[in-house]
Formats: C-alpha cells, structure tokens, sequence
C-alpha cells in the first residue's frame, strides 16, 4: 500500500504522538509499504528527506513561542534581584505548519496515497482531512490527546479551563467523526472523549495501542558505559521517571513522595529523564525538601542511551493524570520495571495494582510514597512485579499494532469505495 502518514508533531520531538507516528512509519515501510509522513520543518523550510525507506516531507513552518519544542534544551528562567523571573515565551518555541494546504494538496497528489492516516487535530490534519474530502481518499485518524494535555500547560487559561477542555473535547471527537476509521490507544481514553450516545457519531473507534519495540526495550543490566556517561552510582535503589518535563505531568507530586521515601532509605535516588518547562520548578522543590543531593536531572536521552536508561531503574515512578496511555509506562513495563502510577486516565492498563505496581489515587503524594517504600523495600515484590511488568508488556508489541493497522487500512478503503 501507498500510506500517508500525516502530523503536526514529529520525530526528533520527545512526546507519544511523535515516537509513535516514526514507529509507526519505519515499520511500516520495513514491512514493504511506501511511506510518506507529511509534518512541519524544523528550520522553518520546506524540504524532503528519504531515509529508512520514508520519505519525509517537511512543510514551511513558524515558531510559536509559548511552547518549547520539545528538541532544544529549555533555559534556565532568568534572575532579577535573585528571584526567577517566569517564563512568557521560548526562544525555541514549537514548529507549526500555518498554511500548509497548498504543500499537503501538492505532495499528496504527487504521492497518490492509497489510504492517509492523521496523528494530531491541529492545522495539518484540517488541511489533510479538507483534501481528503475533496479528492476522495480514504482517511483513518488516530486520537492520541486530551484537552488538558493542552489547557494544563498554561495557567493563564485556569479561569476558563473547564469550557475550555469542553469545546477541545468536542473538536477532538470531530476530528476523529470526519474519517472512515478511527483508533485511540485505549478503551478509557475513547469513553473519555467519544461521546457514549454515538447516534451522530458513526464511525468506528477501536482501542489499539500505540505500542512497543520489544526488541529494543527489554530487561537487563545497563552496560557500565551509560552508569559512566551519566555519573549514575551503581549502589543506590533508583526511582526513575522518564518523559516530559511539563507541568501536565505533576512530576512535583513524585518528588515530595521521594523526600518522604528517603527519611526511610537515604540511599535512595531519583532520576529524572526528560526537559521541559517544568524542570527547574522541581530542581527548586528538591532544594526545599531537602532532597537535592539525591535526586538526578539528566535531561534529554535519546535512543540507544535510552533503552539502557530504563535498566538503571529499580521501579517507575509517575504521578500523570494526563495519560491516554502512556508509552513510558509500556517501555518501563518491557524493560521489567515495577511501577507506582495513579489511577487516571489510561494508565491502570498498564500499571495494574497488586500486579506490576502500586496505583493510587491522583494527587495522593502519601499513597505515592508508600508505594515506592513498598517496593524498594522487599526483593521479592520487585521481583514478583518486574515478571508482571513483563507479561503485561507483551500485550502492547509493535508488531502487534503495525499489523492491525494495515488491516484498518484496506478496512478504510474498502470503506470508502462503498
């Protein structure tokens, strides 16, 4: 098949949606299809490059300076008086296509698609969904956001967040209403956006993960090459937190449940794998709990550094609410991590209570912390969860996902010829 693969966000960006549309992109065309991703540059220049047999094309793009990009390191805020100032706008703010249906019609028909398939809801999918429309061609959309994956990320917005997640909830399920298939990671991420009295809303949405490499993350032992690159002791019981760096994530809650953990077991570090806008909000509360010495921020890590990464762990630690899965969640899982998680959004489908983790209640900083001690405190639990982990990893392979996309796929097609 000629399959399109269309985003406003993508690789080198460290988010879900950009991991798993380059997933989902390089397997498929290892599988023998022609590939094509369509997303904003990140010079601000169309262009086009082919590599690992997709062909990326890069629309003209501006930045918007009051998101980070997800690529540059985030700067320290600046000081006036000795106190830092809060950050309005970013130097390297996120890359977006402003204009690009002119460019989206012009690679679109030069590449004739079979079948497109839209990641995100912003100004490329209007423009890919606008041209599928009008030139016919099948459209499968994927949900991968809630709406305060966006409205978390801007105080400014407090006072109007509730309508505000109402009117974005609403454009999300359209933009999935306007395909012939559509797909998000998990059950309770569509019964949280679709609306349950689907009489006007008659396309199918199936749950599908967005899935893992099993053949890249897996357990181990790191090599002692990464415990050196990243001055990472090899004695100490580690509580390890990977992904973005955003208030969204309330990283903060993980951190006073840590300076709880380490009254109880000094020797305990944490780790912090990730940037973001967030991140020197949590180095300045490490220093007024107290924990500073026992806390590590490594910032970004990218694969093959990565995969090694997660063996450093003796659990998974993360206090998101914000989940409609959680691809950390499921690369900590393939590695055999234990993981204490809280019971929002999508993310007991992979951190099971009792099971692989400990899930607690969202915003429980006391349940948090109770759950790392449990843990850190008996080999046997860390070894019972880690087997679970494992198992449960499983369900969310890869090559699990890219096969039945290729069935939703000619599902879509034949969809569309009726």
């Amino acid at each position: 098949m000629r399959i399109a693969i269309t985003s406003d966000i993508y690789h080198p960006m460290t988010n879900g949606v950009a991991v798993f549309a380059h997933n989902l992109a390089l397997g498929l065309a290892e599988n023998g299809h022609k590939v094509m991703v369509i997303c904003p540059s990140f010079n601000g220049k169309k262009h086009r490059v082919t590599k690992d047999g997709v062909t990326t094309v890069y629309l003209k793009s501006r930045r918007f300076p009051f998101y980070p990009d997800q690529i540059s390191k985030v700067p320290e805020s600046k000081e006036l008086f000795g106190k830092k100032l809060p950050r309005l706008v970013y130097k390297h703010g996120i890359w977006y296509a402003p204009y690009p249906y002119p460019e989206v019609k012009k690679a679109l028909k030069k590449f004739k698609p079979d079948v497109i398939h839209n990641q995100t809801a912003e100004t490329i999918a209007l423009a890919v969904t606008t041209y599928a429309h009008k030139y016919n061609v099948p459209l499968v959309a994927t949900g991968h956001a809630y709406p305060d994956n966006i409205t978390g990320q801007f105080k400014v917005l407090k006072p109007i967040k509730k309508p505000l997640d109402a009117v974005l909830r609403t454009y999300m399920a359209s933009f999935l209403k306007h395909s012939e298939y559509a797909t998000m990671p998990t059950e309770m991420a569509i019964n949280d956006l679709v609306p349950k009295n689907r009489k006007h809303f008659k396309v199918t949405v199936e749950a599908l993960s967005n899935g893992v490499d099993l053949s890249a993350f897996k357990p181990g032992k790191a090599s002692d090459t990464i415990y050196k690159k990243y001055k990472i002791p090899k004695d100490r019981p580690i509580v390890l937190y990977v992904g973005r760096v955003d208030p969204e994530k309330s990283i903060s809650n993980v951190v006073k449940a840590f300076a709880k953990v380490v009254e109880k077991t000094p020797k305990a570090l944490m780790v912090v794998v990730g940037d973001g806008t967030d991140r020197q909000n949590l180095m300045d509360l490490a220093s007024e709990l107290g924990v500073s010495g026992s806390m590590m921020f490594l910032g970004k890590v990218m694969p093959p550094d990565l995969m090694e990464i997660y063996k450093v762990g003796t659990l998974f630690a993360t206090a998101s609410e914000t989940e409609t899965q959680g691809i950390v969640l499921i690369e900590a899982a393939a590695t055999g991590l234990p993981i204490v998680a809280v019971d929002a959004g999508a993310v007991k489908e992979v951190c099971q209570n009792n099971t692989n983790g400990v899930l607690c209640k969202p915003g429980d900083v006391e349940g948090i912390a109770s759950g790392i001690k449990k843990i850190l405190g008996s080999k046997e639990i860390q070894q019972k969860y880690s087997e679970n982990s494992l198992e449960i990893a499983k369900m969310h392979d890869l090559n699990n996902t890219l096969g039945r996309f290729e069935e939703i796929y000619k599902e879509a097609i034949q969809i569309k010829s009726l």
